[in-house]
């Protein structure tokens, strides 16, 4: 019974080892070793999206290879008609710098103005972008017949091209010829100071028979994780929906491959995006608009490994008479996972940024958090205020762990004495054992219990810091300059690690010569990792120790029971 509380604390240290390692096998393409996807089945194309696909096919949507390699719309789509030449048309807001191809009039590539590069941080963060080693694009067109769509040539109309003070809206125009007997309008509006950007989609029918197009809105690109993502701890980059039935589904570009993608195949709400860490886009179409929901594999003919793969809605626009016109507006979202403004967007919409199965405790976390910035502006200090909330939140939690932990640590002569006389009868040194516990009153699994409460909670912050946009490139103090990117002099890592020694060292010594030894190596194998964690993910972890070793200290104190350092013994 003395060593229940460490052998529990050793479960979850194994299962959290067995969690890693799962997640570390997702992480590099592999199957999961020890919780695999079930597998289900889905119409998504597991080979290229070519003219012959049925997916394609079917809905006369183009493939996605179009958009670089200039084939041909498939059968049933009218051939882009040779009008203006090709170009790219660059805007500017205060926010976002963004190019349009007149193909199509389709985003090919974003900046993110108030984001800077991890790796230069003199450029701007580049979300979006198409060239031979990059895909990531957003397209919409029509399908159904032979009508406008991504790889029909569209003439632009003049205009600014940059946000002017005192203005706060800008807009670009497209208009493709007449297809099919049909003229699509395409109406780009951005808004200053704003992520989300207006897309109005005009369907003319400028031919003598009444005409029932299909609008399409796709989210492209290739399989390879953002550009200097770490590697050392997995954070989701591919496809997701939203709708209210199934709610948020991320979709793994591996299980698109592999035809297991499940997702709803109707819907008349929520949104399908493009997910990655810290950032996404969305589209997003009016409530109640019906939609076919598609994820895909699609060959672009680039050299990249992994390309490429699109999530697409398809929304029928009902009967246009000839001389008649419909119009559909939608929007799509092109910018940083922040919380509160996903929120105000979409229902759901909030959720790219992924908690994972802890978001019930992770939203209340992120909340406070906020508002401990509002007061401190910084978000450093911030974390370490929230930490100390929470201890305060279980300080009689950890009161009774560290309590009974003192009175372990006051019984534990008598029990080590009592192990090394009856060391050859085990029934007898149970029941030895057993008596002082109850003479004592000391229960085994009064330290643990509370620390098993909480861990929960600090597993919840834990994701909260590694997934909020606003560390990345968020100074604390001195060196810290980003609390997104690892202590570039290792000091909070090595303070981390000095911390949970101290820890280890006023805890009672396990009687066991080899846990004992074990309980040195845990917490230095554990603080290797956090040489390469994000610095507010170490400074929340130090922060945590530094409190747990103040307040053990104190109630070891009012227990009677000296703080007592128990060094490792390894000889």
């Amino acid at each position: 019974m003395n060593d229940i509380r460490r052998t529990i604390l050793w479960v979850i240290f194994g299962f959290s080892l067995v969690l890693l390692w799962d997640k570390w096998q997702i992480h590099n393409g592999k199957q999961a070793t020890f919780f695999p996807s079930p597998p289900a089945q889905t119409a998504a194309a597991d080979t290229p999206a070519t003219p012959a696909t049925p997916a394609s096919a079917a809905s006369g949507v183009p493939a996605a290879s179009a958009s670089l390699q200039g084939s041909a719309p498939p059968a049933g789509d009218a051939p882009a008609a040779p009008a203006a030449p090709r170009e790219r048309i660059t805007v500017n807001t205060d926010v976002l710098r963004l190019s349009f191809d007149s193909e199509g009039g389709s985003l090919v590539h974003g900046e993110l103005l108030q984001y800077a590069d991890m790796q230069d941080k003199a450029q701007p963060f580049v979300l979006l972008d198409e060239s031979a080693s990059r895909v990531y694009v957003a397209q919409t067109g029509l399908t159904g017949g032979g009508f406008p769509n991504h790889k029909t040539a569209m003439s632009v109309a003049p205009g600014p091209r940059a946000l002017q003070d005192g203005q706060d809206t800008l807009a670009v125009r497209f208009e493709s010829p007449d297809l099919g007997g049909i003229k699509l309008v395409k109406t780009w509006t951005l808004k200053r100071g704003a992520y989300d950007i207006a897309v109005r989609h005009e369907v003319v029918n400028t031919g003598s028979a009444p005409v029932s197009p299909q609008l399409y809105l796709q989210l492209v690109r290739d399989g390879s994780k953002p550009p200097g993502e770490s590697s050392f701890y997995s954070t989701f980059t591919g496809p997701a929906v939203y709708t209210e039935a199934k709610k948020y589904q991320k979709i793994d570009f591996k299980d698109i491959r592999n035809k297991k993608a499940d997702i709803p195949a109707r819907a008349d709400d929520g949104y399908i995006a493009m997910v990655q860490h810290y950032f996404a886009t969305a589209w997003l179409l009016p409530e109640g608009t019906p939609r076919e929901l598609r994820v895909e594999a699609a060959d672009i003919g680039l050299s990249a490994p992994d390309c490429c793969y699109r999530v697409q809605a398809i929304t029928p626009l009902g009967e246009i008479a000839p001389g008649q016109a419909k119009a559909l507006d939608a929007r799509l979202y092109a910018g940083p996972q922040i919380e509160t403004q996903l929120e105000q967007l979409a229902p759901g919409l909030e959720l790219v940024k992924d908690y994972g199965w802890l978001t019930i405790l992770a939203k209340p976390l992120y909340w406070l958090l906020d508002q401990l910035h509002k007061v401190l502006g910084n978000w450093g200090w911030s974390i370490v205020a929230l930490v100390v909330l929470l201890k305060i939140m279980f300080y009689w939690l950890n009161a009774k762990a560290y309590a009974s932990m003192a009175k372990m640590k006051a019984i534990n002569p008598r029990i080590q004495e009592m192990r090394e006389r009856l060391k050859d009868k085990p029934q007898q040194m149970q029941q030895e054992m057993m008596r002082i516990y109850r003479e004592e009153k000391v229960n085994p699994m009064g330290g643990c219990l509370p620390i098993m409460i909480q861990i929960p909670v600090f597993i919840a912050l834990y994701w909260v810091l590694l997934s909020s946009v606003e560390m990345r490139n968020a100074p604390w103090i001195g060196w810290i300059h980003d609390l997104s990117s690892p202590d570039p002099f290792f000091i909070l890592p090595i303070l981390m690690a000095l911390s949970s020694l101290l820890q280890t060292a006023l805890n009672p010594a396990p009687p066991d010569p080899m846990q004992a030894k074990m309980m040195w190596f845990m917490p230095l194998i554990f603080s290797v990792m956090f040489f390469f964690f994000p610095a507010g993910l170490v400074l929340y972890w130090l922060t945590n120790n530094l409190l747990s070793i103040a307040q053990q200290w104190i109630i070891n104190k009012r227990m009677g029971v000296p703080p007592q350092f128990n060094l490792p013994k390894f000889r």
